[in-house]
């Protein structure tokens, strides 16, 4: 069974973006091996999940990357991005623009048991918040693979809050980097 694996940046106090989604607050200065574990993550699946309102800029940003600078150092990441199959889970949307992007319609949590349950790579999250507060809710998320940023930014959007339950979670990696990043992976103790 493929694995819904989350990659996402978070403050030390626990908040994904700014109030309004700023994420001016981000370590963008990242070392080498932090690079290659980013790489690592996006090998290992063939699949990207988006909730609706971070679609736009995700598939506007790696699509002009793509199109418009071809010397960027993140040409060659960009190219996986944009390449990669992402479906988007949207109730009002019927279609979207953007290259190898399709929508989901349906029940949130049987399409991406569906999706876990055929054969392939595994299958990553970006974002955004409320997308993402879905996922950890349903239980869906089998490895959280959070990025934490030396920065306290005070207030913003968070992923935990919808939780009606515990979830209990198995520490599987602890790596701080150079940048200042660490990266704290752990596996759902009781995964779906």
């Amino acid at each position: 069974m493929r694995k819904l694996k989350l990659q996402m940046q978070l403050s030390v106090d626990g908040y994904v973006a700014g109030p309004n989604g700023e994420l001016d607050w981000m370590n963008f200065d990242q070392d080498s091996k932090l690079l290659a574990l980013i790489n690592s993550l996006t090998d290992s699946s063939d699949t990207i999940l988006l909730g609706r309102k971070m679609t736009d800029g995700f598939v506007t940003y790696w699509e002009n990357v793509v199109n418009n600078q071809p010397d960027s150092p993140e040409f060659s990441f960009a190219q996986k991005m944009v390449d990669t199959p992402k479906v988007v889970f949207s109730k009002t949307l019927k279609s979207i623009a953007g290259k190898n992007v399709t929508i989901e319609n349906g029940d949130l949590a049987t399409a991406v048991k569906n999706m876990k349950s055929k054969t392939g790579k595994d299958i990553i999250v970006y974002g955004g918040a409320g997308f993402v507060s879905s996922l950890i809710k349903e239980g869906l998320i089998d490895e959280f693979n959070f990025f934490v940023n030396p920065i306290m930014i005070n207030k913003g959007l968070r992923i935990f809050d919808l939780l009606g339950e515990r979830q209990k979670l198995l520490l599987q990696n602890a790596t701080g980097f150079e940048c200042g990043v660490a990266v704290l992976i752990y596996k759902l103790n009781n995964p779906q």
